[in-house]
């Protein structure tokens, strides 16, 4: 590898493991392929933005002339495909987009990458095994249960990646992560919003009874893992990457409010999302046999990531007073009754 395409290498995860390619490797040259769409920020990526090993492409992944474009400008070499509608509650309201991109887009990457005999990784999540009942956790050669239109799609490009690697002999490999937190992420996604409501002392809207049960992993472990399997993973195999330990969303919420010195009263339990899985839980023994474990445990990744939220709000002011305040409105407003 010297010449790699991050496909939504503007957004979340994606540019947390840019900044640490770039971090870690001085032969690298990374090339960000980013749709930007409303989660996709090159504010990101500020402080690469001067570095020579460092391009930026905006493009979206279904556009196949534009990827052919870019491989052959940058002679890449390798593509780590970050790129996907990710909200599970906006594929609820919006399947259309999630599909797009997570299926055809997927595909797209992938004919390039045969077509130029590239290295090819695929970011996927643990929702794609679906509900998984108390007393067990996935292992990666679980059937996929995906339950949402955002989990379906992901499981779709899986399954897209694994028949390129037995048809086509294309070398690839695929993670599967669990929630990631930590700097940059966009505030729709439950740690941030609560972290920056909570700041704001406004309400905190919790799904349910908060019990449902979550991994949340610090997004640097996940960059750092993912790094790993594209050196030394077994091609043709999927990799869990989570923390090992369970925690309820309610939990979270009482870390994240006493890191923010904030009362427990602004907790507000609200009408469950629809389909909502109850627990996720990975089997992370694969990627620790290639010699890694998490740096974080999930009460440490919480209150690191409620610290930054603190310590940026020039971040994520101006992303919460804009076209936000109108999703935020759409997906809470019917929702302010109080479960019993």
């Amino acid at each position: 590898m010297k010449n790699i395409i991050v496909t939504g290498g503007a957004g979340f995860i994606g540019a947390n493991f840019v900044l640490h390619m770039l971090n870690k490797y001085d032969d690298y040259n990374i090339i960000v392929y980013d749709k930007l769409t409303y989660a996709g920020n090159l504010d990101n990526l500020l402080d690469v933005k001067d570095d020579p090993r460092y391009a930026f492409v905006q493009g979206d992944i279904c556009d196949a002339e534009m990827v052919e474009a870019t491989i052959q400008k940058y002679d890449a070499d390798t593509i780590v495909n970050f790129a996907a509608e990710t909200h599970v509650d906006r594929s609820i309201m919006n399947p259309d987009a999630f599909i797009q991109t997570g299926v055809y887009g997927t595909y797209v990457l992938l004919e390039a990458a045969k077509k130029h005999g590239m290295r090819y990784h695929q970011i996927s999540t643990d929702e794609v095994y679906g509900h998984i009942p108390e007393g067990y956790s996935s292992v990666e050669t679980d059937k996929l249960d995906p339950r949402s239109p955002y989990a379906a799609s992901k499981a779709s490009g899986d399954l897209l990646v694994n028949a390129y690697f037995i048809t086509y002999g294309l070398p690839v490999t695929i993670t599967r992560g669990s929630n990631n937190i930590g700097p940059f992420q966009y505030p729709e996604k439950v740690v941030p919003l609560f972290a920056t409501n909570a700041i704001d002392e406004e309400p905190l809207p919790l799904y349910g009874d908060g019990r449902q049960m979550r991994e949340y992993q610090y997004v640097i472990d996940h960059c750092e893992a993912i790094d790993l399997v594209l050196h030394k993973g077994v091609l043709g195999e999927a990799y869990n990457i989570g923390t090992g330990e369970e925690m309820e969303n309610v939990e979270m919420v009482e870390i994240l409010l006493k890191t923010l010195n904030r009362p427990h009263d602004l907790i507000k339990h609200v009408k469950d999302r629809e389909g909502h899985d109850r627990r996720y839980s990975l089997n992370i023994d694969k990627i620790k046999a290639l010699g890694w474990v998490p740096r974080h445990t999930s009460a440490e990744a919480v209150e690191k990531t409620a610290v930054w939220y603190r310590e940026n709000e020039w971040w994520w002011r101006k992303i919460k007073s804009g076209a936000f305040k109108e999703y935020y409105e759409k997906q809470y407003g019917h929702r302010w009754q109080t479960e019993k």
